[in-house]
């Protein structure tokens, strides 16, 4: 399948569902092969089915983001049936626990950590030897709006969206001489699996019944998946190398990175 991206490995996590799976069909529309994993079979094998009746090719391989040995498996299994990996998006995250800090569970709030930081970390840590090696490599981490917001209630997300940013910054810094590129991003708005699993959270309801209201509006509402194709043209865009020079930065899918490319230009050049 020709396209931009023909002759890239990608490697997609949390792609069962959602924007992961969205994500994973547009690399795979425009050329690259695709490893899709997650921790649920089903939905990945199905993930994998709908690339390749579209002509695409699909890898998947089951995985836990948080568990290092599964995340060997997965790059090990991608790099033996495609090659080396050029593409990640690290997208695998959870919603709660919801509430004030000193009533959530302890055990559940740190849970959520080992998904936002810990399951990036690993990733980063096992593709990164080998694009900073061969000098070419690009790597979206699905973050948030919460990450530069404060959202009572709603702590766990915010940290761990909020960490996803910073080690985007100093991972871009550590290899702006080494020819990869990192971005964080937010994904816009669309009723997926997590919001439904927010949605029908007792906590939830509880302490954040505005947030509720509003995924149950989107749940209802015409254009509930308009962002997905958003989501999808942004990070074909970064991994596309026409927008390197923004490495280290966070996204919004209103943000013109045109005119953020062009001043990340005139900057480089001023200095």
């Amino acid at each position: 399948m020709a396209g931009q991206l023909a002759g890239q490995v990608a490697v997609v996590t949390g792609a069962g569902r959602g924007f992961g799976k969205a994500i994973a069909l547009g690399f795979a529309r425009e050329g690259a092969a695709v490893t899709v994993t997650s921790r649920t079979r089903a939905e990945l094998d199905a993930a994998a089915a709908q690339i390749t009746a579209a002509g695409g090719r699909a890898l998947a391989v089951e995985g836990d983001v948080t568990r290092p040995d599964d995340v060997e498996r997965v790059i090990s299994a991608t790099e033996r049936q495609w090659g080396p990996v050029g593409l990640l998006v690290s997208n695998a995250g959870v919603p709660g626990p919801f509430g004030p800090v000193w009533t959530v569970d302890p055990e559940a709030w740190w849970a959520a950590q080992q998904v936002h930081i810990r399951a990036p970390f690993l990733y980063l840590r096992r593709v990164l030897p080998g694009m900073t090696q061969r000098r070419a490599g690009r790597i979206i981490l699905v973050s948030a709006i919460a990450s530069r917001l404060v959202a009572p209630y709603l702590s766990a997300y915010c940290v761990g969206k909020i960490a996803q940013t910073r080690i985007t910054a100093e991972v871009a810094a550590e290899t702006q001489e080494l020819g990869v590129s990192v971005f964080a991003i937010d994904p816009g708005f669309v009723f997926t699996g997590i919001a439904e699993e927010t949605m029908s959270s007792p906590d939830a309801q509880r302490w954040l019944p505005g947030m509720v209201a509003r995924l149950r509006a989107q749940r209802d509402s015409p254009g509930r998946d308009a962002d997905l194709a958003r989501c999808v043209r942004r990070c074909l865009d970064l991994a596309s190398g026409r927008y390197d020079a923004l490495s280290g930065r966070y996204m919004e899918l209103d943000d013109d990175i045109e005119a953020m490319q062009r001043e990340a230009l005139e900057q480089r050049a001023r200095s």
